[in-house]
């Protein structure tokens, strides 16, 4: 096998004892980081977009090239799918034009998150397919569930899946929702067509693949 993937390294062996704290400052709070001129353009394109399309809406935040935005496309043949990804380059990867039912979007997640909220959007489905999961127990708040604006992930509801190969991140995960009141179930994902290439790669490297999966009534 060419390049065969790493297992995640951490010092971290448990859930971050520092989770419930940051969940408890961020209900208290609101996150108000100044948006950054590429993310006021994609919500530009997706406000536009969203004015005249009453589908279902369903995310698919830290899209990478794009090829699971077209695979969840073809799932929900009857919503518009969004895929989200702060890379240019990684989303230039994406073979063929995006169809009548999904688009590309180059910006910061969790700026989209806040803006959906703040407007009373809510999803069909929202796939968070393997983050970055920032391993070293110092970065738990650069983690989707450690973040400010995981009370906009969680506002905006929906059939929520989220993928990773560090079966802690998504125990992690699945604590946070727990503690936000919304149970879910902790699972091995199924053999079957890859996702993403981040999933191709790391199941051809033997990798235990995990999920979390939960429904928040909206």
């Amino acid at each position: 096998m060419e390049n065969p993937s790493k297992t995640v390294s951490s010092k971290q062996q448990a859930t971050h004892p520092r989770l419930p704290e940051l969940l408890a400052r961020y209900r208290s709070s609101r996150w108000q980081e100044p948006l950054a001129p590429h993310n006021a353009q994609a919500i530009a394109q997706l406000d536009s977009l969203l004015s005249n399309d009453q589908r279902p809406l369903v995310l698919d935040s830290f899209c990478g090239t794009g090829l699971s935005t077209q695979l969840l496309a073809a799932r929900h043949r009857d919503c518009l799918v969004v895929g989200i990804d702060k890379s240019g380059h990684r989303l230039a990867k994406t073979e063929g034009d995006a169809g009548q039912n999904y688009v590309l979007l180059r910006a910061e997640c969790e700026p989209i998150w806040r803006h959906l909220a703040q407007n009373g959007r809510t999803l069909a489905a929202h796939y968070l397919l393997y983050p970055n999961p920032w391993p070293k127990p110092g970065h738990l708040q650069r983690r989707v569930h450690g973040h400010p604006a995981f009370s906009e992930l969680i506002s905006l509801g929906g059939n929520v899946e989220v993928r990773s190969n560090w079966q802690l991140y998504i125990e992690e995960f699945g604590l946070a929702m727990s503690i936000s009141g919304h149970c879910g179930r902790v699972s091995r994902v199924d053999a079957g067509e890859p996702l993403t290439l981040f999933e191709r790669k790391y199941r051809d490297s033997g990798h235990a693949l995990w999920s979390f999966i939960a429904n928040i009534p909206v």
